[in-house]
């Protein structure tokens, strides 16, 4: 660790010597500019920041590329820090030092952002203690650093809108998402059915496979579901009582047409831009409810605490081996090329992770 040397001058005329307690310098991935992620980023190093009293230190380990990342690059995303900024949002380290004040956290312990903030792309950063979650390591740290977003918002969409019970169904678009992919597990944990809509695009029975090996009741493409009535495909699994939705469009419409009288589609993405449509009869006769989640609002309204309950209850799972989703590795130093895997140019790909 670095340390600054200060002299100061005593009413004696003696003269103290102390030391200020210092980062190391980090380097980061840096945009001054809103505009497309691949040209307004750039690695730059940044000087070393001074470690306060309540202050911890940390060596960052991993951070994946959220699509919230690339909108909030883009200048598009709700709530985005102020310019020039340090992009990312989500991610853990390991403990490097700490302020004098500090306890209940050393180094060498492993931690994560939480909740997420701006800044997660260098390689240490500086936060009040307040900021750091610690947790077990015997975690992959790929998994901790991308539980706080994705699996927390399909943990929190299958338990705070419809009080399903054993045997009930749920029906999704987006499926092959992480989301998605934990919307499935945590579904099959709880005794529920999961219905599962996919892009009709290369690959896709690949895909089915591996939603089927995760616990997927039923797997259809948008293009299979072109039929008159969509519920005749469901055999022995009940009509859904709530929906998921992350596409809009027409994905958005074949969510609704699963859903039973009553049945409730909340809607946490919009991949195709493309707005929902929905028919006047889905309100009068069958009194279907619209709702929106925003797993950052949720966090920010009081339940830092409960977010962390959660989170911890997530990786419980994963050691367990009971969770899992497809994540893609890439260092650092490559984070151009895992910024163009995340904003498609090669094809479908699994969450980018950068490693520090």
């Amino acid at each position: 660790m670095a340390c600054a040397r200060f002299m100061t001058l005593k009413p004696s005329g003696m003269v103290r010597a102390f030391s200020t307690l210092m980062s190391p310098p980090s380097k980061a991935v840096f945009y001054d500019n809103h505009g497309p992620p691949d040209t307004v980023t750039k690695i730059i190093e940044l000087p070393p920041v001074e470690i306060k009293a309540n202050d911890v230190c940390v060596k960052m380990l991993a951070s994946p590329i959220n699509p919230s990342d690339i909108n909030r690059i883009e200048g598009v995303y709700p709530v985005r820090p102020p310019l020039p900024a340090v992009g990312g949002y989500e991610g853990v380290g390991e403990v490097h030092s700490v302020g004098e004040a500090v306890q209940g956290l050393s180094p060498g312990d492993l931690v994560m952002a939480s909740p997420p903030s701006p800044g997660a792309w260098q390689t240490h950063v500086v936060r009040d203690k307040s900021f750091w979650h610690k947790f077990d390591r015997r975690t992959p740290v790929e998994y901790a650093a991308t539980v706080t977003i994705n699996p927390l918002t399909a943990l929190r969409m299958v338990e705070d809108f419809v009080d399903l019970k054993s045997g009930d169904a749920i029906v999704q678009n987006g499926a092959t998402s992480m989301v998605g992919q934990c919307v499935i597990q945590l579904a099959k944990l709880r005794g529920i059915h999961t219905i599962n809509i996919i892009r009709d695009r290369s690959g896709s029975d690949e895909a089915k496979e591996k939603l089927t090996k995760l616990g997927a009741d039923q797997v259809y493409t948008e293009s299979q579901l072109n039929v008159k009535n969509v519920k005749s495909l469901l055999d022995n699994v009940p009509e859904p009582a709530l929906g998921l939705n992350c596409v809009g469009g027409n994905a958005a419409s074949l969510v609704l047409k699963f859903l039973r009288q009553g049945g409730t589609m909340v809607t946490y993405g919009g991949m195709s831009k493309k707005p929902i449509t929905v028919s006047t009869s889905s309100f009068i006769f069958k009194e279907l409810s619209l709702k929106g989640f925003w797993l950052q609002k949720w966090i920010s309204s009081g339940n830092t605490e409960a977010s962390r309950e959660m989170v911890d209850y997530l990786l419980g799972l994963i050691r367990e081996g009971k969770l899992k989703y497809d994540i893609g590795l890439t260092p650092f130093s490559e984070f151009h090329a895992a910024l163009d895997k995340a904003l498609g140019k090669h094809g479908s790909q699994p969450k980018q992770v950068i490693k520090f």
